[in-house]
């Protein structure tokens, strides 16, 4: 009886307990983005959000700045504040329901996003001179946010990110090209800067991109139907993997007993690695982060998608406008690191993929408005996906960004195509972003122009300078050309054309002839 009693006791109290915790207001929250130390962007509206008690009333003030709402049914809850002047001295973000928010150390500057896959991941100290760029990185105006991936695919717990300021510690994991940067806009614009990471190494395109906007298009439907294969074999594959994990271990250790070089790792199969599902990341590491105010971002990715180059020329731009109408701020500038040199030059003009997959880059800046290319084609190193200079990508990114996004007068690249001319049996082409006129990098003639005829048979061509913006293009080996090609090698010998930046010109061709990944899906 006295057992029953206690029992009955026990449960009293927790339910009770249960009951009286269903009464009690939920605490007002925000995304962790939304925290101490955050950078707001300057001259546009800037959302606050988070969650709270259905029907609960919401005060955010900031900068002489009150704004009130109501949470809806659902808890959420969202104010915009008025444009903000720029603001190096911190202040607090109060938000006050039925408890009270306080963020502190609040500036006022530009914030941008830097995205994509190893390349972009790759940190400080991985990089040429990055250990002593690390110790250096000093600056309290610079910011920075770098997404976590254990958090974001739920293998480890606490907030998504934290914002700090530039440190010798807060460097050493944050990406090299976001670094570099942050730290030219600083020292061009003289503002506090924001540089939020999400990059993921090995990433696909398809997992930064919402999936309503894939299963949309009939090109991109099969990079969410894939999910279902890898369901279905991932038994199978995971039992293989392990035996192939046991049998490299062991030849590691015979290696080691006999003083030999140890064999690489096998590669993880795509039906085990969670970032490869089509909208993974997005939903992981870039939903989170919406609406919060940016001015643009950057992408550098493509590697993980050379198989499918054709298809990328659907799927980048996809993602673009995804994010854009995700983000709800118009059509924001977004800047493309066009992919670099890699694998061992050829001595004859090649279909490969890298080059198709650069091409893919170079034709989306070109179709989707406000975005921007940032040409590599110098800074890549034959035999290492993962060239180490990234203080020049950093460079280049903020020459973009100055440009086109802060509208300084300078020339954003080298030279960029626009279009070519028959004239008999020569081809005359013509650049944009030519500057005070195209010249060369180096040697005493333009190298890495190819031109075709209809057999469809690429031929090296001479090539001449004959204005400003021009370039006359000529082959004794095709008399009737009809096409046109530039660095579009994967590995380049000489791309030596560029202007008064002596940056370099994008790699480009003038032909829709099929390349060796159409139709792959």
């Amino acid at each position: 009886m006295i057992r029953r009693r206690t029992q009955q006791f026990a449960y009293y109290v927790v339910s009770t307990v249960a009951f009286i915790t269903s009464l009690a207001p939920a605490r007002v929250t925000v995304p962790d983005v939304l925290s101490d130390g955050m950078v707001l962007q300057r001259g546009a509206k800037v959302p606050i959000w988070g969650t709270a008690d259905p029907g609960e009333s919401i005060t955010v003030r900031f900068a002489s700045q009150t704004k009130k709402t109501i949470a809806g049914p659902d808890g959420k809850w969202r104010v915009e504040l008025s444009a903000l002047h720029a603001s190096s001295n911190p202040r607090s973000l109060t938000i006050v329901g039925t408890n009270t928010l306080e963020i502190r150390y609040v500036l006022v500057g530009e914030v941008w996003l830097v995205a994509g896959q190893s390349n972009m991941q790759l940190t400080l100290p991985e990089t040429a001179n990055g250990e002593a760029a690390a110790a250096a990185a000093d600056d309290r105006l610079l910011r920075l946010f770098n997404v976590s991936r254990k958090v974001a695919f739920r293998h480890a717990g606490g907030p998504l990110g934290q914002w700090a300021p530039s440190s010798p510690q807060s460097v050493k994991e944050f990406s090299a090209a976001g670094y570099y940067f942050g730290a030219e806009l600083l020292r061009a614009l003289h503002v506090p800067v924001g540089i939020i990471n999400a990059s993921y190494g090995g990433s696909q395109a398809e997992a930064w991109t919402p999936i309503e906007y894939l299963v949309a298009n009939p090109d991109l439907r099969r990079c969410v139907e894939r999910e279902k294969i890898w369901n279905q074999e991932r038994p199978r594959v995971q039992a293989e993997y392990d035996q192939k994990v046991s049998e490299w271990r062991a030849a590691v250790e015979k290696a080691k007993q006999e003083g030999a070089r140890p064999p690489l790792a096998p590669a993880v199969p795509d039906a085990l690695r969670e970032y490869r599902i089509a909208a993974s990341i997005y939903s992981g590491m870039i939903e989170p982060l919406v609406p919060f105010a940016i001015r643009g971002a950057i992408w550098y990715q493509g590697e993980s998608n050379e198989e499918r180059a054709q298809q990328y020329g659907i799927l980048l731009p996809t993602m673009i406008s995804a994010w854009r109408v995700r983000w709800g701020e118009g059509r924001f500038p977004f800047g493309i690191v066009q992919l670099p040199n890699y694998r061992d030059p050829q001595s004859e003009p090649m279909d490969e993929a890298w080059s198709f997959l650069r091409e893919a880059q170079r034709r989306t800046s070109m179709s989707t408005r406000n975005s921007g290319l940032i040409v590599t084609i110098d800074l890549g190193e034959a035999h290492d996906i993962h060239p180490k200079d990234k203080l020049d990508v950093g460079k280049r990114m903020a020459r973009w960004a100055l440009a086109d996004a802060y509208h300084r007068k300078i020339t954003p690249s080298g030279p960029m195509f626009r279009v070519a001319r028959l004239q008999g049996s020569k081809i005359i082409v013509t650049f944009t972003d030519a500057g005070k006129g195209l010249r060369l990098r180096h040697g005493d003639r333009l190298e890495e122009f190819a031109i075709a005829g209809a057999d469809h048979e690429w031929h090296w061509a001479s090539a001449e300078i004959v204005g400003k913006d021009r370039v006359e293009v000529r082959s004794q080996s095709v008399p009737h050309p009809v096409a046109v090609r530039y660095a579009f090698n994967s590995n380049p010998r000489n791309p030596n054309l560029t202007n008064d930046t002596g940056l370099p010109a994008a790699p480009f061709r003038t032909d829709d002839w099929p390349d060796p990944t159409d139709g792959r899906r």
